[in-house]
């Protein structure tokens, strides 16, 4: 096989394909929503989903380093999306709990990450996208064993 630019390889155009789905997730939020990010919007899927979830945990699924999704918990505390509850047991944790404006905010944007998804994979086959998912998996778990 030929040796590709950097540009020019399927790794280049899997991460150009994150940013382009970014850039749509975020302009449908926007329309909806106006003062809410992507990552925001994980963070509050997420919290939604499991309330006992940790900001580590949250860090993890979301690519984010402990620096990052403090910063991105603080601005959400800020806009009144989340609060920080100190723990019952341990004093030095704290857990984030969703605000009615964080809940609402989920609501009103559901069927916007339906079509943020159905948006990027309009035309995809049901077996194209499995395929795609066996392939990543295997790139994923290459990079986690060099």
């Amino acid at each position: 096989m030929k040796q590709k630019t950097p540009t020019g390889t399927v790794l280049y155009s899997i991460e150009q394909a994150i940013k382009e789905y970014r850039k749509v997730c975020q302009k449908n939020i926007q329309k909806i929503v106006n003062d809410i990010t992507v990552d925001q919007c994980l963070v509050l899927i997420i919290l939604n989903d499991n309330e006992k979830i940790s900001q580590i945990e949250i860090a993890k699924l979301i690519f984010k380093d402990n620096a990052s999704i403090t910063r991105i918990i603080e601005l959400m505390v800020k806009k009144d999306y989340l609060t920080r509850q100190v723990d019952e047991f341990d004093k030095r944790k704290t857990k984030l709990i969703i605000t009615e404006k964080g809940k609402k905010t989920v609501v009103l944007l559901t069927p916007v990450f339906k079509l943020n998804r159905e948006t990027a994979l309009n035309g995809v086959s049901g077996e194209e996208i499995e395929l795609l998912d066996k392939i990543l998996n295997k790139i994923i778990s290459n990079c986690k064993t060099s």
